[in-house]
């Protein structure tokens, strides 16, 4: 049997995944999971799949590399794998003992391509492992990053994802993010879509900020690393961001590119998380009209300082995660019913939905092909999608 791949947790990990199949293509009989860590949860599915990949594949060769195998090296040993790959080493031939192979290999089952441009975060929020998973923040040069675009629409990728652990800690020198994104438009002319992960908005450069309200090409659809909405629960977090921050980021995109949907991820039940400050986390959902939630219930991390803190007791951060999840959805609903008869450019998936440019999923018609900028206007809401 051939490779197989399994990747756990964020898009970073998805585009090393894809990276890896490539690198191992000639091996046989191989499992490798490109493990998660960065909660309690993820490392609990970390460990729930190297137990099904045991169990299902016995005689196949099991290796796991990404952060668990930096942080809980010792529990992931135990669990019966056959190799432990460093996560700084797992896209370099030589720990896999393999030849060298191309950066880009065309996968026919995609229609979007992830493209990690930085990896390692120099930042310290109290509540995150993730550093010490991959260390210090380092960053692609433009002309790397730029190959690898090109190469992925030679090859007939719809959609380039630019991804990364701090996609806005990007630098190169005196460039920041905004100065590879316009290195990217400006040199890969037939590239339809450009999508950015999660943003930092608070280190969004003056350029950047102005690409994404008028650049067509860059979908509008802005997912912010937010975690709270509460001042005080920021500084005890250690974020770099106000509320206020966010709340003058938005209203002045949205102002100039109405059309923008915005994502965030947000923490529930942070250490010494007040009702006070869970209303004030509620009601940014509104205020920003987020309508692509990620809702995390707070879980410590031993190492993190967050650990340390005064704890909020497990029935109320899962009350509150589901208050979150509840006002996400309403904003959603909201957002989904405005846009039915608009038209929506939605570039086809093959399990007969696609995304369109503002990241609402559609039903689209059957037999439409894969990879394909189709136009749609959607007419109503059928099981969270429109069609």
């Amino acid at each position: 049997m051939s490779v197989e791949v399994i990747s756990l947790g964020c898009r970073m990990n998805l585009a090393e995944s894809e990276q890896m199949r490539a690198l191992l293509a000639g091996e046989r009989d191989m499992v490798v999971i490109n493990s998660c860590a960065v909660t309690a949860e993820a490392m609990r599915q970390t460990r729930q799949a190297i137990r099904r990949a045991r169990r299902e594949r016995p005689d196949a060769r099991l290796m796991v590399t990404g952060c668990a195998v930096e942080i809980e090296r010792e529990t992931i040993g135990a669990l019966g794998v056959d190799g432990l790959i460093a996560n700084a080493d797992k896209l370099d031939a030589r720990a896999w003992n393999v030849p060298a192979a191309p950066t880009v290999a065309p996968f026919a089952q995609h229609t979007r391509a992830f493209v990690a441009v930085q990896n390692g975060c120099d930042h310290a929020c109290t509540f995150c492992i993730i550093p010490t998973g991959r260390g210090p923040s380092r960053s692609r040069p433009i002309a790397d990053v730029v190959a690898e675009v090109r190469a992925h629409v030679d090859h007939g990728i719809g959609e380039v994802v630019l991804t990364a652990v701090d996609l806005t800690g990007w630098s190169a020198g005196e460039q920041r993010l905004g100065d590879l994104v316009a290195a990217i438009l400006r040199e890969c002319s037939a590239l339809p879509r450009l999508r950015l992960s999660s943003l930092d908005g608070v280190e969004i450069d003056p350029l950047l900020r102005e690409i994404i309200a008028s650049e067509a090409r860059v979908m509008p659809h802005l997912h912010l690393s937010l975690q709270h909405g509460a001042d005080l629960i920021l500084k005890r977090m250690k974020r770099r961001h106000s509320r206020a921050n966010a709340l003058e980021l938005i209203s002045d995109l949205t102002a100039r590119r109405p059309d923008i949907a915005v994502g965030a991820d947000l923490i529930a039940g942070f250490p010494t998380e007040s009702d006070a400050e869970h209303a004030e986390n509620l009601s940014i959902i509104e205020a920003l009209r987020i309508v692509h939630g990620h809702i995390f219930p707070y879980s410590p991390r031993a190492g993190t300082p967050a650990a340390r803190m005064p704890q909020v007791p497990r029935p109320v951060i899962s009350e509150r995660a589901a208050a979150l999840r509840a006002a996400v959805a309403h904003q959603r609903g909201l957002w989904l019913q405005d846009q039915i008869g608009r038209p929506q450019r939605v570039l086809a998936e093959r399990d007969g939905t696609g995304h369109a440019e503002n990241f609402a999923r559609l039903a689209l018609p059957e037999g439409t092909p894969a990879g394909q900028i189709v136009t749609i206007i959607p007419t109503r809401i059928s099981e969270g999608l429109l069609a």
